[in-house]
């Protein structure tokens, strides 16, 4: 692993146990064993490594998403994957939102990259909604975003059936939307 790489995960691992804002820089480059030069050098800014941070995590879901994709069952299947990416990651809500609550008012750099990840998931969501219906469905697509958002959320504080039961709900929403075609 490449000393990048290596920060990145390093500060990962501590910004998904001890949030973001109040940790320090000296605490973030421990895992890493990197000095605060190297921090710059590879990242300009400490915003700028939370920043990579974001990037790699979102990357990491979605190709997770792609690559456990059923055709057999698109809109289900992200809540499998919402599942396994739980047990590897542990349950703690959504990182990248956080993320943005954290920097609301910091930084509108990190902000925007999460709002635009966000917006890049529910877009990959809305091509699932239309490979079961035959036909988009932006409704459709925001209730199974919401679904999966809560899932997220609540498994931080429930048992993973939280899980089971979002994907129930999103199934039986997209049944309800084939049956009413327009």
């Amino acid at each position: 692993m490449d000393k990048r790489a290596e920060m990145i995960a390093g500060a990962a691992r501590i910004f998904e146990t001890d949030g973001f804002r109040g940790v320090g820089v000296d605490r973030l480059l421990t895992p890493s064993g990197s000095s605060t030069r190297t921090l710059y050098k590879h990242f300009g800014s400490r915003d700028g490594l939370v920043i990579a941070v974001l990037a790699a995590r979102h990357q990491a879901f979605m190709d997770r998403l792609r690559a456990e994709a059923d055709e057999t069952d698109p809109v289900g299947s992200l809540f499998e994957t919402l599942r396994r990416w739980l047990e590897t990651h542990g349950a703690r809500g959504c990182m990248l939102l956080r993320a943005r609550s954290e920097y609301a008012a910091a930084s509108t750099a990190i902000v925007a990259l999460v709002e635009g990840q966000k917006r890049a998931f529910r877009e990959a969501i809305a091509r699932r909604v239309e490979a079961v219906l035959g036909r988009a469905d932006p409704g459709l697509t925001l209730q199974v975003w919401l679904l999966f958002e809560g899932a997220t959320a609540a498994a931080s504080v429930a048992d993973s059936a939280v899980i089971d039961e979002a994907a129930r709900a999103a199934r039986a929403l997209a049944e309800i939307a084939r049956g009413a075609r327009p």
